[in-house]
């Protein structure tokens, strides 16, 4: 084996099986897990979030796992630097580290970096909070296709937190947010293996609603209600909160609560699916191939 330092990133969509996969490679590598799942850094935030349980977590160490409070602000500019001076550490005492997550940009963050976006006054910020909690995401959609076409066409366009940053820059700067995305890679003082996880579509959507169930059963609606005060905050505008705060606001009963958490996973699986395909570094493999993966790795590494 050589001196270089390997990041071996698994990507794919929720419910694929990346858990198992990297418990088994931190085991054979004898290392370390680093997730990059926005969502999974939240403490308050479990069943929904579809964490490690706590004997995976005690298996092999692992960092960003409830790490943050949803009161934080958090961002993934602060995750990209935070992750890198993480992985300088665990690549003192480990030639090959483990990275996984379903947050495609946050992977990104690490593996390419981020471009450099201007800094922008508060105001400009609030301001535009005021206006869409006045307006709505309509009026956020709106703005964006028309002063910056372009990102437009590439973000997910029910994002509101995506949308406000770019009609942020906008305001503040008087030029698009898509003419500061030129990802220039940045060097890192590690190679990357790129290990994507797939299954066919039909049993990767059972496999969501088998999970979704689980959830449930196992107290996903009382964890939501625990948080209902807060659902204000950014970490839990998201899905599998979101739907549920839906169901105490009075908007629809339970039933219909608990179809949006089933059809919201489906279509979030399939632009996570649509986000790693455009990687072709990527190397594919069912979640079965455990033993493929692992030879592949070695000859890689070797």
């Amino acid at each position: 084996m050589s001196n270089q330092s390997y990041l071996i990133l698994v990507v794919g969509p929720t419910a694929v099986g990346k858990t198992d996969l990297c418990l088994n490679l931190a085991k054979k590598f004898k290392t370390e897990i680093v997730s990059c799942d926005s969502r999974q850094f939240y403490r308050e935030m479990n069943l929904g979030t579809a964490k490690p349980s706590s004997d995976e977590l005690n298996e092999v160490p692992h960092h960003f796992i409830n790490s943050l409070s949803i009161e934080q602000e958090y961002d993934v500019r602060k995750f990209e630097r935070e992750a890198l001076a993480l992985l300088d550490s665990l690549f003192q005492n480990h030639q090959v580290v483990i990275m996984t997550g379903g947050s495609g940009l946050f992977a990104d963050a690490v593996v390419n970096g981020l471009d450099e976006m201007p800094e922008i006054d508060p105001g400009v910020r609030a301001r535009i909070i005021e206006e869409y909690e006045e307006k709505g995401l309509v009026f956020l959609q709106e703005e964006i296709a028309k002063n910056d076409p372009e990102y437009f066409a590439k973000v997910d366009q029910k994002n509101p937190q995506r949308l406000m940053r770019a009609l942020e820059i906008w305001r503040g700067t008087g030029q698009k947010f898509s003419s500061f995305r030129v990802k220039s890679k940045k060097e890192r003082p590690f190679e990357v293996i790129k290990i994507g996880l797939e299954r066919d579509r039909e049993e990767l959507y059972s496999r969501i609603d088998t999970r979704m169930d689980q959830m449930i059963t196992a107290g996903l609606f009382d964890e939501a209600d625990a948080l209902f005060g807060k659902r204000h905050l950014n970490a839990l505008q998201t899905l599998g909160y979101s739907e549920i705060f839906g169901y105490l606001e009075g908007k629809y009963d339970k039933e219909e609560a608990i179809r949006l958490l089933k059809r919201n996973s489906r279509r979030y699986a399939k632009r996570q699916m649509t986000w790693f395909k455009k990687d072709e570094s990527i190397r594919w493999f069912s979640p079965e191939m455990q033993e493929e993966i692992q030879e592949f790795l070695i000859n890689q590494i070797e």
